[in-house]
């Protein structure tokens, strides 16, 4: 099996289609949502202060964002070693951004931080935050898999690709 810092698959990039961006993004966001959702909703239930549970939720969705890919990449026979590799390069970048993009947004909102779990506006503004950051993440995904970083660099890995 090749190893992620071979090229071999350069000749045969992802095609930078808004649907593929939109799928890596949708991927990209599974793990980034479970790790935030779990972060906000223990910090929350925990009491803690709002920067611990932005910090806990971002951690949380770094892992899970991270987790997500390394899981398709392993059964694909890639070594661990090699698939946090893959899952480093393909997913950093985009998580990032979507951390950076729902926080902002679920701090934005007023009360939302402190708006206990059984409040719409916690969830409300937790779904919103969600949304946001697909919007906004699709096009860097786009760009990123059109010069075949980001989520270009899992491609190979899946359907025996």
């Amino acid at each position: 099996m090749s190893h992620p810092e071979h090229h071999s698959h350069a000749q045969h990039p992802a095609p930078a289609t808004w649907a593929v961006a939109a799928a890596a993004t949708v991927h990209c966001l599974t793990g980034c949502a479970i790790g935030e959702v779990l972060g906000m909703v223990i910090g929350t239930a925990a009491g803690l202060h709002n920067a611990a549970t932005v910090v806990l939720s971002i951690a949380l969705a770094f892992l899970f964002g991270y987790g997500l890919t390394m899981r398709g990449v392993l059964r694909a026979g890639v070594d661990l070693r090699s698939a946090l590799k893959v899952a480093l390069a393909a997913d950093t970048v985009s998580i990032a951004v979507m951390e950076l993009l729902d926080n902002a947004f679920i701090v934005a909102v007023p009360g939302a931080m402190n708006a206990g779990l059984t409040s719409a506006l916690f969830w409300g503004s937790l779904a919103g935050s969600l949304v946001v950051a697909f919007l906004l993440t699709t096009p860097v995904n786009r760009w990123m898999i059109s010069r075949g970083r980001g989520h270009a660099v899992v491609h190979r890995y899946h359907h025996g690709s």
